[in-house]
């Protein structure tokens, strides 16, 4: 098995517990959820679904980004929304980020997520060296 390479970005939020941002593994990268937490205060973005969905993928793309990877890489994404009625604004948004070729997606409703953000998005990449 290849060696697993720990990913950190400075511009994204910093881990809340004991995980990491993202994990390298050949040519995989296997990213932690992302809260819409903003890295430069570390506090939760108030405001609506489409706002914290911003904040989400902005976390998602710098992680992606120092590990370097690209949005383009990403393969599977799963989400996370503590209400199913907010699928249509973040679907407005999400697709902002995946216009061409977007990956395979898993979205549920949940009860709760960590600090009562409004979703949570992790995914996974694929880039050949």
């Amino acid at each position: 098995m290849p060696e697993k390479e720990i990913v950190f970005s400075p511009k994204a939020p910093k881990p809340i517990g004991p995980y990491s941002q993202a994990v390298k593994v050949g040519p995989f990268l296997f990213g932690s959820g992302q809260i819409p937490i903003d890295p430069t205060t570390g506090e939760v973005v108030k405001g609506d679904i489409k706002e914290q969905t911003r904040r989400v993928m902005e976390n998602i793309k710098a992680v992606l980004e120092d590990a370097g990877y690209s949005l383009e890489d990403v393969v599977s994404v799963f989400v996370f929304l503590s209400n199913l009625e907010d699928f249509k604004d973040f679907n407005e948004v999400y697709g902002t980020y995946f216009r061409e070729k977007p990956p395979a997606r898993t979205t549920v409703q949940v009860a709760r997520l960590p600090k009562d953000v409004l979703l949570e998005v992790s995914f996974i990449a694929y880039r050949e060296k």
